[in-house]
């Protein structure tokens, strides 16, 4: 009976050893789970920037544009630099935004689509002990984000408003990110989180279009800012080895 209770102990001591040190310096862990990104949108008017090559300033008042919120898959891999200091880094499946008018433009509705690239680096911090199951952190860093598949897909807009067939591009931008969050550990390995992020990202979008008048096809250009400010919301499980 001493040898069951002996052994008995030992595997108790064993486990919570083995809890005590999930969170600790060099750990490694992997994440992944639903992304959910919610723009705090605004523009500025669209103002043409050259007719037929030659340079303009035409400003077109009350036009403007706003995004939609998108969901996708998000992933992230990351590590314990000290027991209270890890290094992450996140990305998702890109997300696809609906773009609709605003102001002179509402009665457009949809105008077109476009995608976002925004891996991201963080240095977090966290609280309470290493050993202990909910642990709170803050933390800050740094995105890379820049746009791919900008189309406009609403006829009436491209040749009422802008004149003809449009290219659209939207130029990438390096930001901050700010990040709160916390975890909860299940098991030694297993845990689940939540974080927010928020990213300070503007774009300026560029219109390129082939305008059919009665002298013959003249090439425009137009743009805008669009600030678009993302709050993300990152619910997620994750492992750690």
């Amino acid at each position: 009976m001493n040898l069951i209770r002996l052994a008995g102990s030992c595997v108790v001591a064993a486990a919570l050893c083995a809890t005590a040190h999930a969170q600790t310096a060099g750990t490694i862990f992997i994440t992944g789970g639903w992304y959910h990104v919610a723009p705090q949108d605004s523009s500025n008017n669209f103002r043409f920037t050259s007719v037929g090559g030659a340079p303009v300033n035409f400003i077109v008042p009350n036009t403007g544009v706003a995004v939609s919120d998108a969901d996708t898959f998000g992933m992230s891999g990351g590590y314990f630099i000290t027991d209270h200091i890890a290094a992450e880094f996140q990305f998702g499946l890109p997300p696809k935004y609906d773009v609709s008018g605003t102001g002179a433009l509402a009665p457009y509705g949809k105008l077109g689509t476009i995608r976002e690239w925004g891996p991201l680096l963080l240095f977090q911090y966290y609280f309470r002990d290493a050993q202990a199951k909910f642990r709170p952190y803050v933390g800050i860093g740094v995105t890379r984000t820049w746009f791919t598949n900008a189309r406009v897909t609403n006829t009436n807009f491209e040749n009422q408003a802008l004149g003809g067939p449009t290219t659209v591009e939207a130029e990438a931008q390096w930001a901050p990110v700010f990040n709160v969050g916390f975890n909860y550990a299940f098991t030694q390995h297993w845990f689940a989180g939540f974080t927010v992020l928020y990213a300070p990202i503007s774009t300026t979008s560029t219109f390129t279009t082939q305008a059919q008048t009665p002298v013959g096809t003249i090439s425009r250009r137009a743009e805008t800012k669009v600030q678009l400010n993302p709050i993300v919301t990152y619910l997620r499980v994750g492992y750690r080895f």
